[in-house]
């Protein structure tokens, strides 16, 4: 990662810190993002494993699944995964972090006369562009699987949009972990986290199918909310029993992440600036 003219204060005093902030972020999302070119391994899990969940959730059990209005089951499956794939994104986050960690590339960032917010908006910054390359491969895998988004463009790219938002809110949370979890391995177990996160929301059926106190949980979870109004808003079937929650997901699909946002990106911030010291 090149940092020419870093050395050089009156390089900063000339051009401003927030310019070197933004430079040094695209460093770090230059770094990151070259990763995938020497490492194919990294493409062909981030990428390859949602379309392998897409086409077993859609064909092995798609089955089993009944839509709620008795039309096809996978327009109703279909953004509940964009959901849930976003969601497990903060698990390559996570791991991502722990491991430069562990290699002592934090360390040497720090060492570094760079801005050090750099190390985590830039981390923020190249986890949101393999989201975005994440949901198009994954649209056309469900696209060519026979689902489609009936309501206009525009609400098709707003559903986009809050998907992106979610996985945003959870990169804050991923940043954090990674930085709290001492080895890769232990980072590993975090997984006993994310399944219940993704499993016991609106992902796959609806939570009225649930036990009363289960369903209220999952109803309340944020990737319902961002599934549901992705749904609404994809012209897709919407499944809700009348609860608030559920008749205002397009809401709570903004309103969660502000929150997640507003209690991870702090955390995060000051927990990278405790191991800085």
């Amino acid at each position: 990662m090149s940092t020419t003219g870093l050395m050089d204060p009156s390089l900063d005093d000339r051009h401003g810190r927030a310019y070197w902030a933004v430079a040094d972020c695209w460093n770090v999302v230059r770094r990151g993002l070259t990763h995938y070119r020497r490492q194919p391994v990294l493409i062909a899990w981030q990428l390859g494993f949602p379309v392998i969940s897409v086409l077993l959730y859609g064909y092995v059990f798609g089955g089993a699944m009944k839509s709620p209005d008795g039309g096809s089951v996978r327009d109703f499956l279909m953004p509940g995964m964009f959901a849930m794939t976003m969601a497990f994104g903060f698990m390559n986050t996570a791991m991502a972090v722990v491991t430069d960690a562990t290699k002592g590339v934090i360390d040497r960032f720090r060492s570094m006369p760079m801005a050090p917010s750099a190390v985590v908006t830039g981390r923020g910054v190249n986890d949101l562009i393999v989201a975005c390359a994440e949901l198009t491969i994954l649209a056309a895998t469900a696209f060519a699987m026979g689902w489609r988004a009936d309501a206009g463009p525009m609400k098709t790219l707003a559903a986009f949009a809050l998907l992106l938002l979610l996985r945003f809110c959870l990169i804050w949370v991923g940043i954090l972990l990674g930085l709290l979890v001492p080895t890769p391995e232990a980072a590993g177990g975090l997984y006993a986290v994310a399944f219940p996160l993704t499993m016991i929301s609106s992902v796959f059926v609806p939570p009225s199918t649930m036990p009363d106190w289960l369903g209220t949980i999952a109803a309340w979870n944020p990737i319902s909310s961002t599934a549901a109004a992705a749904r609404e808003l994809f012209g897709n079937p919407v499944a809700s029993d009348g609860s608030w929650i559920q008749e205002h997901s397009l809401l709570m699909a903004v309103v969660w992440p502000i929150v997640v946002t507003a209690v991870f990106a702090p955390l995060a911030v000051r927990r990278f600036q405790r191991l800085s010291r």
